[in-house]
């Protein structure tokens, strides 16, 4: 396994067995920057933990965290219906409810159709395959997006 930052691998127990003492349904799925490390890619920063959760699930991480709804940002290229964001773990943690990005065709949402439980310490976290990791990195269209799934392309799960 891929060698992470001791602070990410804190934060992503501390989730681990909070959804798993909460006994949360296999409906969260951790994204982006932190997805990307446990899939392989270590050397990119990960500021925080993107969670995508039902509302369900949400309010219950967000409960048992401590955690603070925000105001999300006016919509430009992403919004959700919920956004929360839990800053008493190591690596912060972002919840997001109904996360949409911004299409040529209009507002499309975000959903994983694939799921791997990537180990960390004794607990597994939840991600999507690497592949649909790089297919919705590029549909978020940004330089930093493309970047890591030109990456990501070269990992296999």
């Amino acid at each position: 396994m891929t060698t992470l930052p001791r602070p990410l691998i804190q934060s992503l127990e501390m989730l681990a067995a909070t959804a798993e003492a909460l006994e949360l349904r296999n409906d969260w799925i951790v994204f982006g920057g932190a997805a990307m490390a446990l899939s392989g890619l270590p050397d990119w920063p990960v500021p925080d933990i993107d969670v995508l959760a039902s509302e369900e699930t949400a309010n219950a991480l967000i409960d048992a965290f401590g955690g603070r709804i925000l105001t999300p940002p006016a919509a430009d290229r992403f919004r959700s219906r919920l956004l929360a964001r839990i800053d008493g773990t190591p690596v912060p943690i972002e919840i997001m409810v109904g996360l949409e990005v911004k299409t040529d065709d209009g507002w499309a949402p975000v959903n994983f159709r694939t799921r791997v439980d990537r180990p960390v310490q004794d607990r597994h976290i939840p991600t999507a395959r690497t592949a649909e990791q790089a297919a919705m990195a590029r549909r978020f269209g940004r330089p930093k997006d493309l970047q890591r799934a030109e990456a990501l392309d070269k990992l296999t799960d």
